[in-house]
């Protein structure tokens, strides 16, 4: 089973220089910042300290996307296929029962998720995990997870990105994960930049960390066991420690998938990665 994918590349532009950026992001915040039994970083949220935060962000944005588009070709490919088939080898992968994964896009450079998506898809449906995809709802970091069960439910939006429709083939409104009876077990989740200390930069919009402090609240309410937080990324996406700058609705998260293997970060990814 193949899943198509948008294939429009965005138009180049003027990048700052990486190593310049990179010591611009060491920042008084990384400091300051203390860590939450719920896995996140509080600070203060002066409006002057978060301008800040948002500018570096924006820099190390510009330096990434560049990194992404100078990759070499072969080199995404091998990196592709290294990361997929390290998550769909690992133990907490095929032990999971219900997750919610991204649905690459060529066009943003993103690790490719096709193999395991089809892989999901493809199982026998004793077997089959029950697998949500993203779906952005407005331009108010509103992205809901919903259950498919085949490429067929995917369509493209404006941009030309996968998501599935909000109703089914029967005209019936797609299971939300935020309304499911049961829990899920694993979020795969993408992102521009990454450390080894589980900070996540996103490209700005903040549907993935609105989404996750929302399921997060949720699992807590309702007694469910919190979903492992994995990232994938590729060797130019990781950054030195404390390059990402927080901000207090970052959510960070629980290891990382490179093409070198799992880095696990979170006292729960040590457990389960063992």
């Amino acid at each position: 089973m193949t899943i198509p994918w948008a294939v429009s590349l965005s138009t180049s532009r003027f990048f700052p220089n990486r190593s310049a950026i990179l010591r611009r992001q060491t920042s008084p915040c990384s400091a300051t910042a203390t860590m939450s039994t719920a896995g996140e970083e509080n600070f203060t949220s002066d409006p002057a300290h978060l301008d800040t935060i948002f500018k570096q962000k924006k820099s190390l944005r510009l330096v990434v996307k560049r990194d992404l588009k100078s990759m070499d070709p072969t080199l995404r490919s091998e990196e592709d296929e290294a990361i997929q088939r390290i998550v769909m080898e690992a133990p907490w992968f095929k032990a999971c029962k219900g997750l919610c994964a991204y649905i690459s896009c060529r066009a943003l450079r993103e690790v490719d998720t096709s193999r395991i998506l089809s892989h999901i898809l493809s199982s026998h449906s004793e077997m089959r995990k029950k697998l949500f995809v993203p779906r952005v709802e407005d331009r108010n970091r509103n992205m809901r997870m919903l259950n498919i069960s085949s490429t067929e439910d995917l369509i493209a939006n404006s941009m030309n990105i996968l998501e599935p429709a909000s109703l089914d083939a029967d005209g019936n409104e797609r299971e939300d994960v935020l309304f499911a009876n049961e829990p899920v077990d694993l979020l795969i989740l993408p992102g521009l930049a990454f450390d080894k200390a589980g900070r996540r930069l996103g490209r700005g919009g903040g549907y993935y960390d609105t989404f996750l402090s929302r399921y997060q609240e949720l699992a807590e309410k309702r007694n469910w066991k919190q979903p492992l937080k994995i990232a994938l990324s590729y060797s130019v996406q990781i950054v030195d420690e404390g390059t990402i700058p927080l901000t207090p609705n970052d959510v960070l998260v629980d290891a990382l998938v490179s093409p070198s293997g799992v880095i696990p970060i979170s006292p729960a990814a040590l457990e389960i990665c063992q």
